[in-house]
């Protein structure tokens, strides 16, 4: 039987998601257990080895986990360097989250040598050059300098990455890495979901998948806000002393598969993303849209919708959308209408939340004409990875609903042979509902499915 759920096969989550729960502490950590850590979850991995066969569709993207994790766990003496952006998905942002921290980290011959954590606002202090930020940030957010906090701002993870690295050469740091891994918070509630709550001694708190997050958001960050006077420094100890906590629990008997299934599905909610220098191995990652772009190549209808949180705080934990999609092939152009209802769950502001404000940006085919909308702002439009994108500003008021409508024309040329629909997610959200009714000279046809991944609809002969 093939060997599916391989140590190859986790490593490179298990990686992900210590440069989530720790960073720089959980790294001293590895550093000095390793081979504690090597022994305990090989033995246990080793008994995992052969399982039930997968289906088809996944062949392609376990052969290039596989050759992933051998660029992390290859001994040939050759030393790598990585960048970790860690994000924030509470308060979204076109990339996954805000990227309030990163890590730099060596590896040599599968074991990490040299790490270095570093809130992104220190970083950001030694910039002193002066870039214009986007639209957005100036107009809702009074920003006046773009730096490397703010740099994931669109929702193609390549450009984000060129972006950051040049904004790290602004900060006198030397950007040569042989990749760049993204991880949104949204990972360490998943976690705990595999390993059960965790209580951290001396903190009088339990860590579980339902909250887990915005507890520890509250020590390392209310704790600070409320008392100035504490040593920023060691406000994130806690971290420390949870990170082999979670990792004894993660190489449990029981978790092994349930791990690896975990890893998978982060990639490709793009919870997870990686970039690498080496055009061969970053054309693997485009084989299986790991890789976090745009989709350039799709030739029929397309749509994603993106949100950048504007409010500066972490209201996106308490957000909740629905989407419904209706395409009309009938008209003289093809003529599309985007619902998108906004719920803000919340029940009263605090030092994490206020009424949402988000800058929205509709992708769709290039060529597309706006008609007209409802519930946002006047539109901003414009062109990027060879699509039109409306660019709107939308308020979501607490504990109330805002119904935003978009409606356009399909470019003259559009095909209406075989329609096709391509609904690319973005990093950071999960679990929207997502309605596509499509109406044709010969009937009306509808669909429905959760957008926790990209989603595509075939309708064949649909017109």
């Amino acid at each position: 039987m093939k060997k599916i759920f391989t140590k190859k096969r986790i490593i490179l989550f298990v990686l992900a998601v210590a440069f989530l729960v720790g960073g720089y502490y959980l790294f001293i950590f590895a550093k000095t257990n390793k081979k504690d850590i090597a022994i305990k979850s090989l033995a246990v991995i080793s008994k995992f080895s052969g399982l039930l066969p997968i289906p088809d569709d996944e062949k392609k993207e376990l052969e290039v986990m596989n050759k992933l994790v051998e660029i992390f766990t290859k001994k040939d003496g050759v030393t790598r360097t990585f960048m970790l952006m860690l994000q924030n998905n509470m308060e979204l942002r076109p990339g996954g989250g805000f990227l309030g921290q990163y890590a730099i980290l060596k590896i040599k011959d599968g074991e990490v040598i040299s790490t270095f954590f570093e809130d992104a606002n220190l970083l950001d202090q030694r910039i002193t050059a002066k870039i214009t930020p986007p639209y957005p940030f100036t107009r809702m957010m009074d920003i006046k300098k773009w730096k490397f906090r703010d740099s994931n701002f669109s929702p193609d993870f390549p450009t984000n990455v060129e972006k950051a690295k040049y904004f790290y050469r602004l900060a006198g740091r030397n950007s040569d890495f042989d990749g760049v891994i993204a991880v949104n918070a949204e990972v360490f509630n998943d976690v705990l979901a595999l390993t059960g709550p965790i209580t951290v001694p001396g903190y009088g708190v339990t860590f579980n998948s339902t909250d887990g997050a915005l507890k520890l958001e509250e020590y390392v960050e209310k704790h600070y806000i409320m008392n100035p006077e504490i040593d920023t420094q060691n406000r994130k100890e806690i971290m420390r002393k949870m990170a082999p906590m979670m990792i004894e629990k993660l190489f449990s008997l029981g978790n092994i598969t349930k791990i690896a299934e975990l890893g998978h599905k982060e990639l490709q909610n793009r919870n997870i993303m990686i970039n690498f220098k080496d055009p061969e191995l970053q054309s693997l990652l485009e084989s299986v849209y790991w890789d976090g772009r745009v989709a350039k190549d799709w030739g029929s209808d397309y749509l994603m919708m993106v949100d950048a949180n504007m409010g500066a705080l972490k209201t996106d934990h308490y957000i909740k959308r629905d989407v419904s999609y209706n395409i009309d092939l009938t008209t003289p152009k093809p003529t599309a209408t985007l619902n998108i209802i906004y719920k803000n769950t919340a029940t009263y502001g605090d030092w994490r939340t206020s009424d949402y404000h988000s800058y929205l940006r509709i992708y769709v085919p290039k060529g597309s004409n706006f008609l007209e909308s409802k519930m946002v702002s006047y539109t901003n439009k414009g062109e990027d990875f060879d699509k039109t994108y409306f660019g709107f500003i939308c308020h979501v008021l607490i504990g109330r609903e805002t119904n935003s409508t978009i409606k356009y024309e399909l470019p003259e040329n559009f095909n209406l042979d075989d329609y096709r629909l391509l609904i690319q997610k973005q990093s950071g959200v999960s679990n929207i509902p997502f309605k596509v009714h499509l109406k044709t000279k010969d009937g009306e046809y509808n669909q429905e499915q959760i957008l926790d991944k990209d989603l595509k609809f075939e309708f064949k002969n649909a017109n």
